[in-house]
């Protein structure tokens, strides 16, 4: 089964054409992070309007790339959230002229869903997978939620942020330190330069629960920062550069030691046969060998480039939907505050 992914939840649009949920034939993904970096972070009409320009021929590429024609595709998927509606829309708005000019089936996707999926894509052999049940972190710039996934399709949120998702989180303590847009890359590569003493940054619990809390973690970063002269910039005065590298690793380390802790919390008290990362901050490097290293049952991650907003993830998750029954009709609509289980 060949099916055309379509993805535009924020600000990447992306298309891919997967094969059986796991080969990809293609995967194109057209970033816009240099055109928000402008305004330090992501703009919803920007997005959406670089989403119209971009959607056709992304989708063209995508199908060179395979090799293909859309008559030879047995469907075509497509996030109808969460995510920005502008952007959802463009892309869901795509996928029905496609879908209904050509005959071919529609399928909606859950975007946190794709991000459980791109696990599936190439990397990990199904025969050698630990099964279910899992515990699946999605982590990015819009959740940061611990889902039991007990099969296909079968999906239990057990813990979330209760304020900023943990990629949110890396972007204001980017902005703090003046480092730029996106702010988990910067903040990851800004680290590598630490040296000598670090401070040490609050580690936060949510009392009886499973939740995340990162607001008190950035209010601890933005006291620092104050203290030692970065926060707020002031004209003519300098910043000591190795500080910011230094608060920069700290708050990737309590970031880190957070979420680390909470999945191993949840992973031995539902008993499950393995950890799966998936969005966006799963590719921090730190983060996933800090996993691997603590994690009481084995870990399964997709490459970094799978971890980001892609449209082969959406392919595969629509593949494995359709294996459980799963169908939208013509009348799908995006669902901006869609959330899994």
């Amino acid at each position: 089964m060949r099916i055309l992914g379509i993805e535009t939840s924020c600000d990447e649009t992306a298309a891919a054409v997967i094969e059986d949920g796991r080969n990809i034939l293609s995967n194109v993904v057209a970033s816009q992070a240099k055109l928000h970096a402008t305004f330090g972070g992501i703009v919803p009409e920007v997005a959406s309007r670089q989403h119209l320009i971009t959607i056709v021929p992304v989708v063209r590429q995508a199908l060179e790339d395979a090799g293909l024609e859309l008559r030879e595709l047995d469907a075509v998927a497509v996030t109808f959230g969460p995510g920005l509606a502008g952007s959802l829309l463009i892309g869901v708005n795509a996928a029905k002229g496609l879908a209904l000019a050509h005959d071919l089936p529609l399928r909606g996707v859950n975007h946190l869903e794709g991000h459980v999926y791109a696990t599936w894509l190439e990397d990990v052999d199904p025969g050698q997978s630990p099964g279910f049940p899992l515990v699946c972190l999605i982590t990015s710039g819009g959740h940061t939620d611990l889902i039991i996934m007990e099969g296909h399709g079968r999906f239990t949120l057990v813990g979330r942020t209760r304020d900023d998702a943990a990629g949110e989180a890396f972007d204001k303590a980017a902005r703090v330190l003046g480092l730029g847009f996106p702010g988990g890359p910067a903040i990851q590569r800004v680290s590598a330069q630490k040296a000598g003493a670090e401070p040490r940054f609050p580690r936060p619990r949510v009392k009886d629960s499973l939740d995340f809390s990162f607001s008190g973690l950035k209010t601890a970063l933005v006291r620092r920062a104050e203290e030692k002269g970065i926060y707020p910039p002031r004209e003519g005065v300098e910043i000591d550069q190795q500080e910011v590298a230094n608060v920069a690793a700290a708050f990737q380390e309590a970031m880190v030691d957070t979420m680390v802790r909470r999945t191993v919390e949840v992973a031995e008290q539902y008993r499950v046969n393995g950890v799966l990362l998936g969005g966006g901050v799963s590719a921090n490097t730190l983060l996933r060998e800090q996993m691997r290293e603590r994690s009481p049952v084995e870990v399964l991650v997709p490459r970094p480039e799978l971890c980001t907003d892609n449209a082969a993830m959406v392919g595969a998750a629509a593949f494995f939907g359709s294996e459980t029954g799963q169908r939208q009709q013509w009348d799908l609509d995006v669902m901006p505050s869609l959330r899994l289980g």
